[in-house]
């Protein structure tokens, strides 16, 4: 074995398998490939190498060296002693009968310094709610609680909502996902064609209409961009809404315990906007304090390291759309970008990411933090009864005690810059 430092913490290992483990390798490799040969001459399966090789060359031992790679991994691990940080990158060297080299590229954790850390004197922001706050979202909150009823008498207006049938023809053709039946439409949502909720204003129930709108240029179904269509239109009721009063009925309907009164549910609104304020605020204070903190450190973070944590990030990102009924693919199609773009738009947080977790590492070493194997069974026990789950379950999909282990050492050592900061 061969070691070589590109710089302080990327690792060149050599390792060589040859000898009877690579002759071993060899022939099941062959043995694999014969057996799905026919060669003239011969039964299929049954070609000697030396004829198989003047037909299909030594092709085999590419084979060989997939079975005795993950051995030369573990060697590699082994005989360097380096812990990587990301996944190694493996090159095939060389290989022949008499053997096989791998070059395995092994990056490990690079030197982190923070030279500044304490007396930063960051003060978070004070939260405040105001009057105009909480009749906002009393407002918001009895809009959601509006009721529909069916409007007698009148023509569609602007806040109604439609209740139609509806079937759209391009150059007198049908097309796909252009019918619907007792659609409910609210007018001025602004959910349809441009143009389409405008026409629908002043008609009357039982009332049938031909509705001609364009679609615009950049609408995600490339057969219908630009082409302008013909919806046959029919209104089978019009419901408009009821604005609800503060009264016992509403409070009924709201369901809150202790809630009975304007007064009372001022009072849950203010603590529920106070609630969400410090939450945001505590959040943007640590960011403040990491990012300040981030000036005063000294590192070459490997891009392997960032591309580890793009990718994560994309991970977590394709999760959040997808529980918006999303692909990836859709989500490209409709914002006329590229995996790469979406790429280059993690990059920042993903390198901050790095940084950060690097930093804080090095600050909870230097304050020689640790958290016990017990505090973290006890946080697992914890966590696993929030979200109502078996503790083994939990720990599963969270990664182990290590990592619970890890996520509370990270939270105390940010605790501690919180106080060593103020």
């Amino acid at each position: 074995m061969a070691k070589k430092a590109k710089n302080s913490n990327v690792h060149e290992v050599i390792i060589k398998i040859e000898g009877k483990e690579w002759k071993d390798a060899c022939d099941k490799a062959f043995a694999k490939k014969q057996k799905n040969v026919k060669i003239d001459g011969f039964r299929k399966g049954k070609a000697p190498r030396n004829i198989y090789e003047k037909h299909y060359g030594k092709d085999y031992l590419l084979d060989a060296a997939d079975l005795v790679l993950q051995e030369a991994y573990g060697k590699a691990m082994e005989e360097s002693d380096l812990i990587p940080v990301v996944q190694p990158q493996v090159d095939l060297n060389s290989i022949d009968e008499k053997g096989v080299e791998f070059k395995f590229t092994i990056t490990t954790k690079p030197e982190v310094k923070v030279k500044k850390y304490k007396g930063l004197n960051i003060q978070p922001e004070k939260v405040k709610v105001t009057a105009e706050e909480v009749n906002h979202e009393l407002g918001h909150l009895l809009e959601r609680y509006t009721e529909l009823a069916t409007k007698e008498k009148g023509k569609v207006e602007a806040g109604n909502v439609a209740i139609i049938d509806f079937e759209g023809f391009k150059d007198g053709e049908t097309f796909e996902g252009g019918k619907g039946e007792n659609y409910s439409l609210e007018i001025g949502s602004n959910t349809f064609i441009p143009g389409f909720e405008d026409q629908v204003i002043g008609m009357k129930t039982g009332e049938e209409k031909d509705i001609n709108v364009t679609f615009p240029e950049d609408y995600g179904a490339k057969e219908l961009a630009g082409s302008p269509v013909v919806f046959k239109v029919k209104v089978n009721e019009i419901k408009e809404k009821i604005k609800r009063e503060l009264d016992k009925d509403f409070f009924e309907d709201l369901g809150m315990e202790g809630v009975d009164s304007e007064e009372s549910l001022k009072k849950e609104i203010k603590a529920s906007i106070k609630a969400q304020k410090e939450a945001d605020t505590e959040n943007k204070y640590v960011d403040k304090i990491l990012e300040e903190v981030s000036k005063n450190v000294e590192v070459d973070i490997p891009q392997g390291m960032v591309d580890e944590e793009v990718t994560r990030l994309m991970g977590r990102f394709e999760e959040q759309i997808k529980m918006q009924g999303i692909s990836l693919d859709l989500y490209y199609q409709f914002t006329k970008t590229t995996e790469e773009d979406l790429k280059n738009q993690l990059e920042k947080e993903a390198y901050s990411n790095v940084l950060y977790r690097l930093m804080l590492e090095e600050i909870m070493n230097l304050e020689k933090i640790e958290v016990t194997a017990k505090e973290a069974e006890k946080e697992a026990e914890e966590l696993a009864k929030k979200y109502q789950m078996k503790k083994e379950e939990f720990l599963a999909q969270f990664g182990g005690l290590d990592m619970i282990q890890y996520d509370l050492e990270m939270r105390k050592t940010v605790e501690l810059l919180k106080e060593l900061n103020k």
